[in-house]
């Protein structure tokens, strides 16, 4: 599968089939994206707890406060990312810029791990709603946790939807001399 296939197929999973597991390799290639996503300075300032069985319940419990994300506990895998330190040369360059390269880290990992799972038929939903304190605990962490990605088989409710985007033209500017 091509990227702009997955670009146009690739969407938030809020359904999992609970009976299929994500399979070791499925699994394996999805962190090998991860591990291969670009950072600052090939920094890489974040950790996955890969979260499976009952730790994936917990987790799931610690992203579903107020009714949202009730799919969750529905994932056989949750990813867990935490920021981890800067290495000195983002750190240097991040002060310096006033810029949080730790962010941009994330969410490019985010992108490689979606895009990976897509390409081998899996659905993920990367979450923001979460209660960073439990998760620290269910994951024995003592960095801040940014996000959880989702992972596993689409359920029969989870089917293709239209994409709603801007137009190129409120995304893109060009300036040509």
């Amino acid at each position: 599968m091509d990227f702009l296939t997955i670009a146009k197929t690739r969407q938030s999973c809020r359904s999992y089939d609970p009976e299929r597991e994500v399979e070791e390799d499925k699994l394996s290639a999805v962190l090998e994206a991860a591990r291969l996503s670009p950072s600052a300075c090939n920094g890489q300032p974040y950790k996955i707890t890969v979260c499976r069985g009952k730790q994936a319940k917990k987790a799931a419990r610690a992203v579903s406060g107020m009714g949202m994300n009730k799919f969750a506990d529905q994932a056989p895998v949750l990813l867990v990312i935490s920021e981890e330190p800067y290495v000195r040369s983002a750190a240097v360059g991040a002060k310096l810029k006033k810029n949080d390269y730790r962010s941009m880290d994330i969410g490019i990992l985010s992108a490689y791990i979606t895009a990976e799972a897509a390409s081998l038929g899996l659905g993920s939903c990367i979450l923001g709603w979460l209660d960073d304190e439990k998760l620290r605990s269910v994951c024995g962490l003592s960095a801040p946790v940014r996000l959880v990605i989702t992972l596993g088989y689409p359920g029969e409710k989870d089917q293709p939807r239209e994409k709603k985007r801007k137009a190129l033209s409120e995304l893109a500017v060009f300036l040509d001399e």
